[in-house]
């Protein structure tokens, strides 16, 4: 009765966010108990869709939660016009699909006091790339208590960009197999006194630099040249500025001939010029693949060490 009761009330919520639920089935967390898996999809295209996993018991009923959700499915519905939806772009350069997320998070088994959520990250450089990595992110004791709930619409957001930040950071790997690697979510990704998450500052010329490649990549090599959502909040929390920023940044782009802005402006194709910045743009990628390679130090590899 319960998971029923989710499932009216999700579709009711989906509906209004200009989505449908194109099916759901039963599914259960890493740590025990129920959750209700649903097919989200555009009502103007259902071959856009995504999944959405909640507990059974998600107390959708709750104002300040569900209030949460649906800004969550409004702007799924958004992102789901892009033609990759589950792709993003880092900072330096690496686009990325993220998948296999398994919700809501899960308690250590390990003893540790964390919670965890488990999911993949894989290199999508328009060819058949098998780099990736499977991910193991923690939230500690003190972060938890910031989240309103350990589910997917409260969670996900944050996650991809603790992700993309840690990849920045080179402290993750992109490999043909291997097993999980830690990103930990600690308060240093929240501001007590702003009450938001903080992840990178950056300046204009870094923000330009990230939307012209986001549109690059996501738009003219991984979406055969479809529009891309250029206002998408978790880009804005990721680079720690305001959505109405973006705005500006893409107005530049299009005056500088790099894009060119479609939907009123709040999605972009590139143009031939962007384009032919490929050399750039792979260049980039390539040394920043290069650069979360794990180094040696030679001396102790040859046994000079006295450790």
């Amino acid at each position: 009765m319960t998971g029923e009761v989710l499932a009216v009330q999700l579709e009711a919520a989906a509906k209004a966010a200009g989505l449908v639920v194109v099916s759901s089935e039963a599914g259960e967390k890493y740590s025990g108990g129920l959750t209700t898996k649903f097919t989200l999809a555009l009502a103007s295209d259902p071959a856009k869709t995504q999944l959405l996993e909640l507990s059974q018991a998600f107390e959708f009923g709750r104002a300040d939660l569900r209030d949460e959700v649906r800004a969550y499915l409004a702007e799924a519905a958004k992102r789901l016009k892009n033609p990759r939806p589950d792709c993003y772009l880092t900072l330096h350069g690496l686009p990325l699909s993220f998948g296999k997320f398994g919700w809501p998070f899960h308690e250590s088994t390990s003893g540790a006091d964390t919670s965890l959520v488990h999911g993949e990250v894989r290199l999508e450089d328009g060819g058949e790339s098998v780099l990736h990595a499977k991910i193991a992110a923690s939230m500690t004791v003190t972060f938890r208590d910031i989240v309103a709930a350990p589910e997917q619409p409260f969670a996900e957001g944050f996650i991809y960009n603790a992700i993309r930040k840690t990849m920045d950071q080179a402290q993750l790997e992109l490999v043909k197999s291997g097993n999980r690697q830690p990103v930990p979510l600690t308060t240093r990704y929240y501001s007590a006194r702003q009450k938001k998450f903080v992840f990178n500052d950056t300046s204009e010329g870094q923000r330009k630099s990230f939307l012209a490649a986001k549109v690059y990549w996501l738009s003219g090599v991984l979406g055969a040249g479809e529009p891309v959502w250029l206002l998408d909040p978790r880009d804005a929390q990721y680079m720690n500025t305001p959505v109405d920023d973006l705005h500006g940044t893409a107005e530049l782009l299009a005056s500088e001939g790099l894009l060119q802005r479609v939907a009123e402006g709040d999605y972009a194709v590139p143009t031939a010029q962007l384009m032919e910045r490929r050399e750039t743009y792979v260049g980039e990628m390539m040394r920043t693949l290069e650069s979360i390679k794990p180094s040696f130090n030679e001396e102790m590899r040859s046994g000079l060490s006295n450790m």
